[in-house]
């Protein structure tokens, strides 16, 4: 048995691929501690796994503006001797990140007590964290096709983003009837990602009479603190009224990808992961301000593969149009549904599974091996 300590904390893109490696490690009889921020939504979905262990270390993202700097570099200072007592106590074999503010004093305190450490970067752009820290890393994960300038063959890995075993296709209609929809009509979801997206919670109550005279139910959920909870029903073919429904937050994810025959989305690389698991096609409108804008690079491969389609912020007034004629067009769901089957074939939890407990079974991994890919 080994010990992992997994860094996943400030966004359900970093947490839940966290959950689904700690689930598959304690599998294989390791023991582990999930790293998580203090942010309400990791506690909300931390909540959710009582059965695995998890520690709130302090911490903030970064900003640049002068008083956030200083905030920033306070919380880190104090993470790094948070996660060095940790360390201490626990005594890891290796230190396991997906990337966020919570990853660099992990690493740092690894790199203090010779821990072996490896990084996990699951969209197309490589975020600011992975990009500073890879280079660190005694195991980098990156996706397929995807390099970093001066990080050495031995150290990546390239495999995709760990899924929660929970996250399976199941019937549309069964899903639909569990979270109180009418399984006979179609149901459009919106999701917003772990922070909310307040752009598309707009469109989606102006969009919500014109879906519901098309005879398609609606479930948006807009994020915390994004707005208030309530089902409307709006007028639907022959007056019969069609469901609406916005949530805060969902911990249902696979029920809600299963019961909808198409989701609009942002275009995270956790939930793209959940969609694909999911086979559900996907209109993505990818956040303008992501750090070097990462969304629109996960939705144009999204894309590229044959999942869905991809509708610029810029161009929301094409959503409605394009999502309605998706919604008629089921052989054009069917064939997103196939090619997104054929994107699931790779299990790369298993992999790193494999990959991990090569690496924490080695104290300090050596750089001139061999390159191997994992696809």
């Amino acid at each position: 048995m080994s010990r992992f300590l997994i860094t996943c904390g400030g966004t359900g893109g970093h947490l839940s691929p966290g959950i689904s490696l700690a689930e598959g490690l304690q599998a294989r009889g390791h023991e582990t501690v999930l790293l998580i921020s203090r942010k309400a939504v990791d506690t909300r979905l931390a909540g959710k796994y009582p059965h695995l262990r998890f520690e709130r270390m302090p911490g903030t993202g970064l900003s640049w503006r002068p008083a956030g700097l200083a905030r920033f570099a306070v919380s880190q200072t104090q993470a790094v001797q948070f996660c060095l007592r940790l360390m201490r106590r626990f005594r890891p074999e290796s230190i396991v990140g997906f990337g966020g503010f919570t990853s660099a004093p992990v690493m740092l305190a690894a790199g203090v007590l010779g821990i072996p450490s490896a990084l996990h970067e699951s969209n197309r752009v490589p975020g600011r964290a992975v990009r500073t820290l890879g280079r660190f890393a005694d195991r980098l994960y990156l996706p397929p096709g995807i390099r970093l300038p001066g990080i050495g063959n031995a150290v990546v890995r390239h495999v995709g983003l760990p899924v929660r075993s929970e996250i399976v296709r199941v019937p549309a209609g069964t899903a639909r009837a569990a979270l109180g929809f009418d399984p006979d009509l179609p149901l459009l979801v919106l999701l917003g990602g772990s922070q909310g997206a307040t752009a598309l919670n707009q469109w989606a109550r102006s969009a919500a009479p014109a879906l519901a005279a098309a005879g398609t139910q609606l479930c948006v959920v807009t994020g915390l603190g994004k707005g208030e909870e309530e089902t409307l029903a709006h007028p639907g073919p022959a007056g019969r009224p069609v469901t609406a429904r916005f949530l805060a937050f969902s911990d249902r994810m696979a029920e809600l990808m299963s019961a909808a025959d198409l989701v609009v989305s942002r275009a995270g690389a956790g939930t793209l992961a959940e969609l694909i698991r999911c086979e559900t096609p996907a209109v993505l409108v990818p956040y303008p301000q992501a750090a070097d804008d990462h969304q629109r690079a996960n939705a144009d491969y999204f894309a590229r593969e044959g999942g869905g389609t991809v509708v610029p912020q810029t161009e929301l007034d094409r959503l409605l149009p394009q999502v309605l004629a998706l919604l008629r067009h089921g052989a054009a769901l069917r064939i997103h549904r196939e090619n997104l089957r054929r994107m699931d074939r790779a299990n790369s939890l298993e992999l790193m599974l494999v990959d991990l407990e090569h690496l924490a079974r080695r104290p300090r991994p050596g750089r001139g091996e061999g390159t191997l890919v994992i696809a």
